[in-house]
C-alpha cells in the first residue's frame, strides 16, 4: 500500500523516537511510553500489525451457524412438500376418477366444492421447492402467500362447508356419501386434519429459512 508523505514522517519519526528511548532501563518512563504507544498502535488496528486470526472466529462461527439452520430448514421443506404432494395426489385421484366415471360413485362419492379450488395447492408447493436450490427469495414469498389463498383458505372452506354433514352423521350416524365403505366426511375430515398440520408447518419452516435468508444477505452486505 502506498503511504502519503505525511504517513512516512511520522512512521520516520516514531522509528528514530523508539531507538532512542531503548537505551533507557526497563521500567523507566520512557519506555513505559513506547510500550504503550505500541499497544495502542495494535488495539487501533494501525497499518502494519499483525493478527493471529482471533478477530475473525466470530464471523465464521456465525456463518457457520447460519448455513447449518438454513440447511435444517431446507431439509424440512422438502419433506413436507412430499406430503404435500401426497395430499394433492389424492385429493386429485379422486376428482379425476368420479368425472371420468372410471367407479361407482357409490364406492367412491363425488368430491366437496372446496376440494376443487385447493388442486390449486400444487402452485405453492413448486414454487417453494424451485426457490431453494438457488436460495430465491422471491419464490419463496409468492410460495407463501400462494399458500394461504390456495391452500389454507380452501381448508377454512371446507371445514364449514362439511360441518353439517358431519354434525348429522354425528347426531343421527347417517352418511350419503362413502368412500370404499367409509363415510366420505369421516375421510376428508381426517386428511384436512393433517393437510392443516403439514401448511402449518410448511410455511413456519418457510418463514424462519427467509428469516435466514435475509440475514445471510445483510451480512454479505455489511461485508
Amino acid at each position: 500500500m502506498l503511504l502519503s508523505l505525511r504517513q512516512q514522517r511520522v512512521i520516520i519519526w516514531r522509528t528514530a523516537a523508539e531507538t532512542f528511548i531503548s537505551d533507557y532501563p526497563t521500567g523507566s518512563p520512557l519506555s513505559l511510553v513506547t510500550m504503550t504507544s505500541r499497544v495502542g498502535a495494535r488495539a487501533a488496528g494501525a497499518p502494519g500489525t499483525r493478527s493471529d486470526g482471533n478477530d475473525f472466529k466470530p464471523k465464521e462461527r456465525v456463518g457457520s451457524s447460519h448455513y447449518q439452520m438454513s440447511a435444517s430448514f431446507r431439509s424440512e421443506i422438502r419433506r413436507l412438500t412430499l406430503v404435500q404432494l401426497l395430499i394433492w395426489l389424492l385429493v386429485a385421484t379422486q376428482v379425476a376418477v368420479t368425472h371420468l366415471d372410471l367407479v361407482s360413485h357409490d364406492l367412491v362419492a363425488m368430491p366437496y366444492q372446496w376440494e376443487y379450488p385447493y388442486l390449486l395447492s400444487i402452485v405453492p408447493s413448486l414454487l417453494g421447492a424451485l426457490a431453494l436450490p438457488r436460495n430465491n427469495i422471491s419464490y419463496l414469498v409468492i410460495s407463501m402467500i400462494s399458500a394461504g389463498l390456495f391452500s389454507v383458505a380452501p381448508l377454512i372452506f371446507g371445514a364449514m362447508e362439511m360441518f353439517p354433514v358431519a354434525q348429522q352423521l354425528y347426531r343421527h350416524g347417517k352418511a350419503y356419501r362413502f368412500i370404499f365403505g367409509f363415510s366420505a366426511v369421516s375421510v376428508m375430515y381426517l386428511l384436512m386434519v393433517v393437510a392443516v398440520q403439514v401448511h402449518a408447518w410448511h410455511l413456519y419452516y418457510s418463514k424462519k429459512l427467509l428469516d435466514a435468508w435475509f440475514d445471510s444477505t445483510q451480512e454479505k452486505k455489511k461485508k
